[in-house]
């Protein structure tokens, strides 16, 4: 436990001394000053959004002790630990793909403490913990932690006995992190865990920078040239193409490197050398794009992945947002693409099927293959997805950039809450709610007394098909919500109650059948980068980092992102005081990188 005296001096004094950063990001200070006090935490931030701050922080604010970080991969434990050790904080990472003996050498140090932070897996970590008596431990940080809850996207087996950390360690803290965790999964992550009483910050999970379109099946010769142009409009920077199988990765590989475009691949099926190779390829920008399977890209904190195109339908909304959330984490403007078909719904529900959580994925497939037909606000879907109400549209997707005719679905939408209020709440889902608007002559819906409410039939004017589309967009806009934990039922949400007490409108895309079969021609979006003065410099100082990190053997991002390469290109620095004022820019970089940027940038001027 930390004292909380001069807490928070101490804590801006590191945060500017190692990050280079003057103030913390919203939440951040909160959940640094509860994890010191000794409590546990749960945070729920999007990627990019700053969650290592919330648990290196306090490992460096404690006065001894060494932070014990769980992380599910290899390469994730690698890009963390060489972010941390390129800032001057000693951190390193034990797990397989070292020999044993430096392995050993590293787990000495966390003994001898000269280590602030060691990365480990959960299966190295559960099967070692009670030999470590001699290690004096901070606390401990939970990393995508949805992976704990079967109803999370990505449940791992080798995170359920995480729960044991509680009873080996029970005075010592534990902060459980993710940036994709539904109502449902949060409430399981907690419990899985063991936390208590944990404080919970749940951040905004808007992520404004990055545009967002889907396309309907453009055909394979489209998807590439699309492709290819994004290469061709971010000549140096990078993006990262999703396919669903391995084949499709490898076939897309080949048609970007036959119409010129840097591109690497990465799947499950490749040996660990050539997806090493891959890896370093992009990560140090000698490849442009990266064609692979999910099994790329978890934790990859490269700053200047400008755009994401999925070339197939993603299983759910929660690996969507998380593999989406690696464009743009600069805070400038990125693109998310999405190409759907009905061949991937057709996959998908197979996967589904043969998986053993049969339900709950069919249901969460459907909500994919709803956002992915929307007619609605495509950020408001993927926000009310997360429990987050707006009662605005983003402005920065194709469902907004071109709208469909719209109409006041206020009263509509109140008879669609009311006929749920009169159920008793908690008992339908959206076939029955139909049934009961529409007042169909049931025998499940007279003999639960349904046929006797007052909103029987009360939405007769409109169709089945007209029903279930305004529902599903009630649904993507936060009005209901769906218990997944309860039979798929409908529960009403706060915006929808204040929408039933009037207290708020709501507006809906009018419905026709045209609409949902439409197909729209894929073309990038318009160029997002600013063509300011500054940008001259801008792309000269991203030539200087390339030097160094070729120099290092490191990846470009690892020197300095390219937020902060712009802010040193608006700023132009002339000495190491204001070299220092630059975002991003600690005392220990300044000291190694700033000579040759300040000299890099006197002799752009010149």
């Amino acid at each position: 436990m930390i004292a909380n005296e001069d807490l928070k001096s101490r804590a801006l004094g590191l945060l500017a001394r190692f990050y280079g950063y003057r103030s913390f990001r919203p939440g951040q200070y909160d959940i640094i000053e509860s994890v010191c006090s000794g409590r546990d935490a749960l945070v729920l931030m999007p990627t990019g959004g700053g969650k290592s701050i919330c648990y290196q922080m306090p490992a460096l604010l404690a006065e001894r002790g060494c932070a014990v970080v769980v992380s599910p991969l290899i390469a994730l434990m690698q890009d963390q630990t060489q972010a941390l050790v390129a800032n001057g904080i000693p951190a390193a990472a034990i797990h397989s793909n070292q020999p044993e003996s430096y392995n050993r050498q590293i787990l000495n140090a966390a003994f001898a403490g000269r280590l602030k932070m060691l990365y480990i897996s959960p299966e190295r970590l559960l099967a070692e913990i009670e030999n470590w008596s001699r290690l004096d431990i901070s606390l401990f940080a939970i990393d995508e932690a949805h992976c704990i809850s079967q109803w999370g996207h990505d449940f791992r087996p080798d995170y359920t006995g995480l729960a044991r950390l509680k009873e080996l360690r029970p005075g010592v803290p534990v902060i459980a992190l993710t940036a994709t965790a539904d109502r449902l999964t949060r409430d399981d992550i907690a419990r899985q865990l063991g936390l208590h009483q944990p404080f919970t910050y749940i951040s905004s999970f808007d992520r404004p920078n990055i545009s967002l379109r889907a396309y309907n099946n453009p055909g394979a010769r489209d998807r590439v040239r699309f492709i290819a142009a994004l290469a061709r409009k971010y000549p140096t920077d990078s993006g990262v193409a999703y396919c669903l199988s391995r084949s499709g990765v490898d076939s897309l590989h080949k048609s970007l490197l036959a119409a010129g475009v840097r591109s690497v691949r990465y799947h499950a099926g490749m040996d660990a050398a050539a997806r090493s190779e891959s890896m370093k390829a992009f990560l140090d920008g000698t490849a442009q794009v990266v064609c692979a399977t999910i099994a790329f890209g978890m934790g990859i904190d490269k700053s200047n992945i400008r755009w994401v195109v999925h070339n197939n339908l993603p299983s759910n909304i929660e690996s969507y947002y998380q593999e989406i959330g690696r464009a743009g984490r600069d805070g400038l403007p990125a693109e998310a693409v999405l190409f759907h078909s009905v061949a991937d719904i057709i996959a998908r529900r197979n996967f589904a099927q043969e998986s053993g959580r049969q339900a709950i994925n069919m249901e969460k497939l459907e909500r994919m293959r709803a956002y992915a037909e929307a007619r609605v606000c495509r950020r408001r879907i993927l926000l009310s997805y997360f429990s987050e109400s707006t009662d605005c549209d983003c402005g920065n997707c194709d469902v907004c950039l071109e709208p469909p005719e719209r109409f006041d679905a206020t009263v509509a939408t109140q008879k669609a809450i009311s006929a749920v209020a009169r159920t008793g709440w908690t008992n339908i889902g959206v076939f029955t709610l139909v049934n009961i608007l529409r007042g169909a002559d049931r025998a499940d819906i007279r003999a639960a007394g349904y046929d006797r409410i007052k909103t029987f039939g009360a939405g007769r004017d409109m169709s089945v098909r007209e029903w279930n589309d305004y529902i599903q967009q009630m649904i993507q806009l936060g009005v209901f919500e769906i218990a997944y934990d309860d039979g798929n039922h409908l529960r009403v949400t706060d915006f929808g109650m204040k929408i039933l007490r009037g207290e708020a409108h709501l507006t809906l895309s009018r419905y026709s059948a045209a609409a949902a079969n439409e197909k729209k021609k894929p073309e990038p979006a318009r160029t997002a980068v600013d063509e300011t003065a500054a940008r001259g410099l801008f792309e000269h100082l991203k030539t200087v980092r390339a030097a160094i990190a070729k120099r290092e053997g490191r990846p470009p991002y690892i020197i300095f992102s390219d937020s902060s390469l712009l802010d040193m290109a608006i700023r132009r620095p002339n000495d190491e005081f204001e070299f220092l004022s630059v975002s991003g820019v600690g005392e220990y970089k300044a000291r190694r990188y700033g000579p040759e940027f300040l000299r890099a940038i006197a002799a752009f001027h010149q």
